[in-house]
């Protein structure tokens, strides 16, 4: 559905992206991750069609996005800084979106206005930033897209109101096979609602993979042995972090599960007990390899 392959974009002498591969496929909830600066609202502004890349290219449906306005009518986008005409209402701006998007549904637009329950009558931009947020929302999903992508799209709304919006966009990925792209740093949102998650680092993707993949790689083990854990022990495995309460080891360690317990077993531990990584704590260690600073192993 979205192809974006080896994609290039400068500004002056920075690389911003440098050689970006995201694959997005239909019908599904892709989560973009990374530390500021990754280049995630970069390669989302030339998904939507805003900037054009300096190199490689941005498909969807096999077909480039920039300046092709039969593929960016078919898209919407929710950006973290919002923008409407000056002097628009919510209704001026439907009529606006009405001229310019072949889907737009008045059925839906009526529909889901119970859901935001803001006066259509009211100036855009004279709304607080959680109702512009609700505002676009409302806009963006009565166009019936093909793909929605959304550029920290939750910041500013309430905790009901994130949840109405997302069960509404995941209703119509079920319905309709709408397609999400949706970069965010509340990762613990991304872990309820995503199937697939790329972590970008640098103007890179470092990984991309199913969300139960990201997770079922790393582990979290806390062990306990008589006399210390053995040194032998420790090379074996793919150890990420290592930290030691009292006489407990907590290992952050990459491998399959089953092949990580066998090992420790053979030793004997008088405690073995593997915790499961939540999406955070796995971004988390995956940058600290990748040379990302670490403090801590996560509480």
């Amino acid at each position: 559905m979205i192809e974006v392959k080896n994609v290039i974009k400068r500004f002056g002498d920075f690389f911003a992206l440098n050689g970006v591969n995201i694959n997005v496929e239909k019908g599904s909830v892709y989560g973009l991750v990374g530390p500021n600066g990754a280049g995630k609202t970069t390669v989302i502004k030339c998904m939507a069609g805003i900037y054009r890349q300096d190199g490689g290219s941005v498909l969807i449906d096999g077909k480039p996005v920039y300046e092709n306005a039969e593929i960016k009518s078919r898209v919407a986008y929710v950006s973290d800084d919002l923008y409407f005409f000056p002097g628009y209402s919510i209704k001026d701006s439907a009529a606006y979106y009405r001229g310019i998007y072949p889907n737009w549904s008045e059925e839906r637009f009526e529909e889901i206005a119970d859901v935001f329950k803001i006066d259509e009558k009211r100036a855009a931009r004279r709304l607080s930033k959680g109702m512009q947020k609700q505002a676009a929302f409302w806009l963006g999903l009565s166009t019936q897209p093909d793909v929605m992508i959304l550029d920290e799209p939750m910041d500013g709304l309430d905790p009901v109101m994130r949840r109405n919006v997302w069960n509404i966009m995941l209703a119509e990925v079920a319905n309709r096979g709408m397609t999400v792209l949706v970069s965010s740093h509340n990762l613990r949102e991304l872990e309820d609602v995503c199937d697939h998650v790329g972590i970008m680092n640098k103007g890179r993707i470092a990984i991309e993979k199913g969300l139960d993949e990201v997770k079922g790689n790393i582990h979290k083990v806390q062990t306990a042995f008589r006399d210390g854990l053995p040194d032998e022990l420790r090379t074996s495995l793919d150890v990420l972090k290592h930290e030691k309460a009292g006489s407990v080891d907590m290992l952050i360690i990459r491998g399959d599960s089953g092949e990580i317990t066998d090992k420790i077993r053979k030793y004997s531990p008088l405690l073995l007990d593997v915790v499961p990584l939540t999406l955070e704590e796995v971004f988390i260690y995956e940058l600290g390899g990748m040379g990302y600073e670490l403090e801590i192993i996560g509480q």
